[in-house]
């Protein structure tokens, strides 16, 4: 049940509808969670401008997508899972990875590496021990990559925490994390 009503895009004036214009630009709709986060202009600007700065970093598009999966399923976050799991097809993810990254999973031991980091993040608040740090390092990833993936979680940590205030009605081919194994 929506409890934050989403902007109408069709009627919103000033910022927030030149943000939301920008958006059906570049991905050719509004998702409730943009026009819901529309209600607010500032956050809606300071989330897209996140957004675009880590779509422009080192982590691949894919992996990016894995992150937000498995933040999803551990927040139980069904528009997350839903729109991530739509987002991680576009970038190339098979079904069964896809599956799998909801549940905190990877079929690559280096992408499994970041996904156990994401978790520790999620589950420990951000206060991860040396040892999770030890292994994400061992699997090859970078100080840069290791910040990145720290942004990306908490920018997914936003994303769900928003969608259950607001009760986000999921406008993507509908994913549960019910079954989610993260």
């Amino acid at each position: 049940m929506t409890r934050i009503q989403p902007v109408d895009h069709a009627t919103v004036s000033g910022q927030a509808k030149d943000l939301l214009d920008g958006v059906k630009g570049a991905i050719g709709m509004v998702p409730n969670l943009y026009a819901t986060l529309a209600q607010s202009p500032t956050v809606l600007d300071g989330y897209l401008s996140l957004s675009k700065a880590l779509g422009n970093g080192i982590l691949s598009a894919q992996l990016r997508e894995q992150i937000a999966l498995t933040v999803a399923g551990i927040n139980s976050c069904d528009y997350c899972a839903s729109a991530h799991t739509a987002l991680g097809k576009m970038a190339g993810l098979d079904d069964q990875e896809l599956v799998r990254n909801l549940g905190g999973n990877a079929s690559d031991a280096k992408t499994q590496a970041a996904l156990n980091l994401t978790a520790a993040v999620v589950r420990k608040s951000g206060n991860v021990s040396d040892h999770d740090l030890k292994d994400v390092r061992d699997a090859g990833y970078s100080e840069g990559e290791i910040v990145e993936i720290v942004a990306n979680v908490t920018a997914n940590i936003f994303t769900n925490y928003f969608n259950h205030v607001a009760g986000t009605d999921i406008d993507f081919p509908v994913v549960t994390t019910q079954k989610a194994a993260a």
